[in-house]
C-alpha cells in the first residue's frame, strides 16, 4: 500500500510540486500514527489488547472501498506492457526476507547459532536473487535503477532512520511506564505526541524541498535527528515526562524533514516508468530498517537495563537501557549523515567531470 501510494502520488504531481505532496502524505500518514497509540492505549485500557483488531476490519473495510472508488485504472496496454512474470525473483526474495527478518527477532534479545545461520541465508539469498535478476529477461526489481547516482545511497539512509524512529516505539513504552509509572491509555496519549509533530510539519517540510531542494532539508533533517537522540542520551528520569518529550519531539521533526526531502529526490530520480518500482524498492528498505530497528536497538535496550526481564527492571535500569539506545541510535544517524556528505561529494564531482 505506501508504495502503490508513493508511485501514484509521483504520476499526479508536476517535477516542481513532488515535495509538497510527500510533505501532504507525511502528514496524513503521522495523523494515522498519532492516533493509533491514543487510540490503542484507549481500547487496550477499556476493552482489552484484542479490540485493537476488531477496529482494524472497519478500517481496512474503508481503505479498500476508497482506493477502488479513486484509485486511477490502467490503460489495458499498460498493463501488459508492465507485467512480466518476476516468478524466479519473488521465489528468491520472499524466503530471503523472511530469513532476515526471523534472523532479527528470534531469541528475545540473544544472538545465537540459529539467528547466525538464518542471516548466512539471507545473505546467500540476496545474493542469489542480484545473480537472477541480471539474468532475467523480466526481472522483478530492474537492475537498471540502481545505476542511478544517489539510490543506493538515499535506501542506505532511509534504512538507518526507519531504524532509529521504530526504536522510538520500543523503548518509549517501557520508559514511560516503569520510570514515570504511566498507565497504557497515557503511555499511548504520550507516544502520539511525536506523531503528531509529525502531521504539523510534513506541509512545511513539503514546501521547503520545493524551495530549498532535497539536499539541504535532507541534511537539516538528520541534524535535528542527531540532536534529538544525544540529548535522550544524557537524559535522567528526573526531567520528567517533557524531559523525555521535548527531543522526542525535535526527532520526530527531523524525521519529517527527512522522509520528505528523502522520498522526493528518490522518486523525482526515478527512471521513466519505473516509479512504481523505485517506491516498492523505498519502502522495502523502510520496512528492513523497521525491522532491524525493532530488533537490535530493542536488543541493545535489553541488554543495557541488565538483560533480564524489561518488566521486571528498576527504573535506573531502564533509564540506563534508553540512554544506551538512543546513544547508538545517535551513531545510525550519524553514519546516515556520512553517508549523504559521501553521496554529495560523489555528485560534485561528477558535475565537475561533466562541465
Amino acid at each position: 500500500m505506501m508504495a502503490l501510494t508513493l508511485a501514484v502520488v509521483r504520476g499526479s504531481v508536476s517535477p516542481d510540486r513532488i515535495g509538497s505532496a510527500m510533505g501532504l502524505l507525511g502528514t496524513t500518514s503521522a495523523i494515522g500514527t498519532a492516533l493509533g497509540p491514543s487510540l490503542g492505549g484507549l481500547l487496550i485500557a477499556v476493552f482489552g489488547w484484542r479490540s485493537i483488531f476488531f477496529l482494524n476490519l472497519p478500517l481496512g473495510l474503508a481503505a479498500f472501498l476508497l482506493a477502488r472508488r479513486h484509485l486511477p485504472i490502467d490503460p489495458p496496454a499498460a498493463r501488459r506492457a508492465g507485467s512480466g512474470s518476476g516468478l524466479a525473483g519473488a521465489f528468491l526474495l520472499i524466503p530471503t526476507l523472511v530469513a532476515y527478518a526471523l534472523a532479527m527477532t528470534l531469541g528475545r534479545g540473544s544472538f545465537g547459532p540459529t539467528n547466525v545461520a538464518l542471516l548466512g541465508a539471507a545473505g546467500l539469498g540476496a545474493g542469489l536473487f542480484a545473480l537472477a535478476e541480471t539474468r532475467a529477461t523480466a526481472p522483478l526489481v530492474d537492475p537498471s535503477i540502481f545505476r542511478h547516482p544517489t539510490l543506493g545511497a538515499r535506501l542506505a539512509m532511509t534504512a538507518l532512520v526507519s531504524a532509529v524512529v521504530m526504536a522510538t516505539l520500543v523503548v518509549g513504552p517501557f520508559y514511560l511506564s516503569i520510570c514515570f509509572g504511566l498507565d497504557a491509555a497515557a503511555v499511548g496519549l504520550v507516544l502520539s505526541i511525536g506523531p503528531a509533530a509529525v502531521a504539523l510539519c510534513g506541509v512545511p517540510a513539503g514546501r521547503a524541498v520545493d524551495r530549498l531542494g532535497a539536499g539541504p532539508v535532507t541534511a537539516a533533517g538528520l541534524l535535528a535527528m542527531t540532536g534529538g537522540c544525544s540529548v535522550l542520551f544524557v537524559s535522567k528520569p528526573s526531567a520528567g515526562v517533557p524531559g523525555y518529550v521535548a527531543p522526542i519531539v525535535l526527532l520526530t521533526v527531523g524525521y519529517a524533514l527527512f522522509q520528505t526531502a528523502n522520498n522526493t529526490a528518490v522518486l523525482a530520480g526515478a527512471p521513466a516508468g519505473l516509479g512504481g518500482l523505485v517506491s516498492g524498492v523505498l519502502t522495502l528498505s523502510r520496512n528492513l530498517g523497521l525491522v532491524t530497528g525493532a530488533s537490535f536497538l530493542g536488543a541493545v535496550f535489553a541488554w543495557a537495563s541488565g538483560g533480564g526481564e524489561i518488566t521486571s527492571a528498576g527504573v535506573g535500569a531502564v533509564a540506563h537501557g534508553m540512554r544506551s539506545t538512543f546513544g547508538v541510535a545517535a551513531l545510525l544517524i550519524l553514519l546516515a549523515l556520512a553517508i549523504w556528505g559521501l553521496g554529495g561529494a560523489k555528485a560534485a564531482r561528477r558535475l565537475r567531470s561533466e562541465g
